[in-house]
């Protein structure tokens, strides 16, 4: 049996904001790209390749819509600020010179996607995540930039 469903209606006068407090979202990507390591004696000194996968973790305080961040802005940031310097490139050529091991690639991409949010609400990236296998990941959280 099917029941049509009631008419929706907006609010009126009514907060659609529920939750007073700071709200994590995570998104997550994978992009294929090659790369090479220096000063490394491992069968990653040769070039190779890898499927990454990308968490990206962004908290903030909630919007009028009850939204801390919205999943389309992270995918956007993703789109235009990473994905360019990332999907099928030789990342030794596409990022800024470094060696391009996960511990350093995960620093880069916190700094792109920190400097890319909006600047309301509090928003701010609290983690990135970055696997260069399934079961091997580096990870740069938020709190650590207070570590000096």
């Amino acid at each position: 049996m099917f029941l049509a469903p009631k008419e929706i209606k907006e609010p009126t006068g009514e907060s659609l904001v529920y939750c007073p407090r700071r709200v994590l979202v995570s998104k997550e990507f994978t992009f294929d790209a090659a790369h090479h390591l220096f000063n490394y004696d491992g069968k990653c000194k040769a070039l190779h390749g890898h499927t990454y996968c990308l968490q990206i973790a962004v908290s903030g305080l909630l919007d009028d819509r009850g939204m801390s961040v919205d999943f389309g802005d992270i995918k956007q940031i993703y789109k235009e600020h990473l994905e360019p310097h990332l999907d099928h490139r030789y990342l030794n050529e596409s990022l800024p010179y470094m060696n391009t091991t996960a511990e350093n690639m995960v620093y880069w991409i916190f700094e792109q996607v920190a400097k890319h949010l909006p600047k309301e609400r509090e928003i701010r990236v609290e983690y990135v995540r970055l696997y260069e296998t399934p079961s091997s990941f580096a990870e740069f959280r938020r709190e650590w930039l207070l570590d000096d």
